[in-house]
């Protein structure tokens, strides 16, 4: 049944329904344009889902909520015999029955609070990280302020939710619980906004197991009951589902269950907002705990070994390819590593039930001054998806990969030591221009990832280790590649130090079976 759509300009949280998500297109899809959410689950070809990174991650959390609010299996077993097609069976029962929550527009819009209409209005090019506004230099025409079409609202509502910058866009003079005095300084003036909680300081490194299809990534990262009794850090489990009973305010007792719950990790409501034609009322929302305060998104990856806790930031100098094996650190039996629920949870199960499973790594990495945040300078998307044969992920597959890894890691410190010496003795600054031989050389080397995951997959032994020599190979080839490229030598001083300083990379050509050793011990 399709919701008759209606061409009245919508009134800001109040009036007739309008724009139900359920039948709208608006989600971005690989090679399909836009599509609703009852074709996510209807059309179990989808591929995946399109957009920048961040959007990707917003809309992939809002659907896995939904599918943890249609149906949460008990156990692993349970989970297994559901299966993509049977969970989306489930959720487009539980969608029609719940079709009142999906409006965009009317007296209960989607993720919004209609009280919020009290604080100031934003134009939402100054909520829209990749949007240059105020007195900031437009540089190309994507960066240039534009109408949205309530396709592009309703994604923006989704985003804003966990992903929103940090800063003095909210307007935290408006409060809708009694007496809490989060939104304010020591002063008792409105605070600045703090950074959504799946955005972080820097920009937070998210991290998800994909499958073939859409339906497939979602079924591989739905979190069972069983799972979520063992996770500490969500004390109210599952908790309550946000579209169904949003908050009233900041601290009401909807506010406090979400911030200790998966779904208030899924759908923060880390922004309290209403769409208008114009514009977009904005206040902060709940303010949830960062990973330093024990509460962390099941996506994004956390170490806890050492005295201080740590986490994966996006960074656009370390392509998110180059985690895989910290990520899956949880292969190795005895051995600290990088905790991302969604990879620990679902990747065993995963291998046992698909032929083939990948990881998406995606994220934004930001800036920030004064409070305020904004993206910058090198600042940008970052995103990587690695995928492996399931039937060939045994124990030596991790042990081969991490050893090819920490190689590639030893060859860009010899290149970058020799660049560095080379611009020295040629009295030149050599630190920027050997991270940037570096980052050529990891660029380059991003192109044979794949194939190197592949071939650490060969279950024979020599076969393995003939596909990796063919693929070292290319790897020192790189090295050059990089050193010729930011080392010139046109200059007969040139000539004398290039030759001086040529790396030499003659023990990383395999002469025997290291990998192998490795595994028979």
């Amino acid at each position: 049944m399709v919701a008759k759509k209606s061409t009245d300009k919508p009134i800001a949280g109040k009036g007739q329904n309008r724009f139900n998500l359920l039948d709208e297109k608006w989600i971005p899809v690989t090679g399909k344009g836009l599509v609703s959410l009852w074709d996510v689950f209807h059309n179990l070809s989808l591929k995946s889902l399109g957009g920048n990174p961040l959007q990707k991650i917003a809309l992939l959390k809002l659907l896995l909520a939904i599918c943890q609010a249609s149906c949460t299996p008990k156990d692993d077993d349970e989970w297994a015999a559901l299966k993509p097609k049977g969970l989306a069976k489930m959720v487009l029962e539980y969608l029609e029955k719940r079709r009142d929550d999906f409006w965009l527009y009317g007296k209960k819009p989607f993720l919004q609070i209609p009280a919020i209409a009290k604080a100031a209005k934003q134009p939402y090019g100054a909520v829209l990280p990749d949007v240059a506004t105020g007195n900031t230099t437009v540089f190309t025409q994507s960066q240039k302020e534009r109408p949205l079409s309530d396709a592009e609202k309703a994604l923006l509502v989704v985003q804003l939710m966990g992903f929103a910058l940090g800063g003095k866009k909210t307007d935290n003079s408006v409060v809708l619980s009694p007496g809490y005095q989060g939104k304010f300084n020591d002063k008792g003036k409105p605070s600045t906004g703090k950074p959504g909680p799946s955005l972080g300081f820097l920009g937070y490194l998210h991290s998800f197991l994909t499958g073939k299809t859409i339906m497939e990534t979602l079924w591989l990262n739905i979190i069972t009951k069983e799972a979520l009794e063992r996770q500490q850090e969500y004390s109210k489990k599952l908790g309550p589902t946000p579209w169904e009973t949003p908050p009233k305010g900041e601290a009401d007792s909807t506010a406090e269950k979400l911030k200790y719950s998966l779904m208030g990790r899924l759908i923060p409501f880390s922004r309290f907002l209403l769409l208008a034609e114009d514009g977009i009322h904005y206040s902060e929302g709940i303010s949830h705990l960062d990973y330093q305060g024990g509460m962390s998104d099941p996506s994004v990856a956390i170490d806890k070994s050492g005295k201080t806790i740590k986490t994966l930031w996006a960074d656009t100098s370390k392509r998110p390819w180059r985690n895989l094996t910290a990520l899956l650190g949880f292969l190795q039996a005895n051995e600290s590593y990088l905790d991302c629920p969604y990879l620990r949870l679902g990747f065993s199960r995963g291998i046992r039930h698909t032929s083939s499973i990948g990881i998406w790594s995606g994220g934004l990495r930001v800036s920030g001054n004064a409070g305020e945040q904004y993206v910058s300078g090198t600042d940008d998307y970052v995103e990587s998806e690695t995928f492996m044969e399931s039937a060939l992920v045994k124990k030596y597959f991790f042990i081969y990969l991490k050893q090819e890894m920490t190689t590639l890691d030893e060859m860009s410190k010899i290149l970058y030591g020799r660049v560095a010496t080379y611009c020295k003795e040629l009295k030149a600054e050599g630190k920027s221009i050997a991270e940037k031989a570096t980052e050529l050389f990891w660029k380059l080397c991003e192109g044979k990832f794949q194939d190197l995951v592949t071939a650490c997959q060969i279950e024979n032994q020599a076969e393995c280790k003939k596909e990796m020599e063919k693929l070292r190979i290319f790897f020192i080839r790189y090295v050059w590649d990089a050193y010729e490229f930011y080392c010139p030598q046109f200059t007969a001083r040139q000539r004398e130090v290039w030759a001086g300083q040529c790396p030499n990379l003659g023990r990383f050509v395999p002469k025997k079976d290291d990998a192998a050793e490795a595994v028979n011990q």
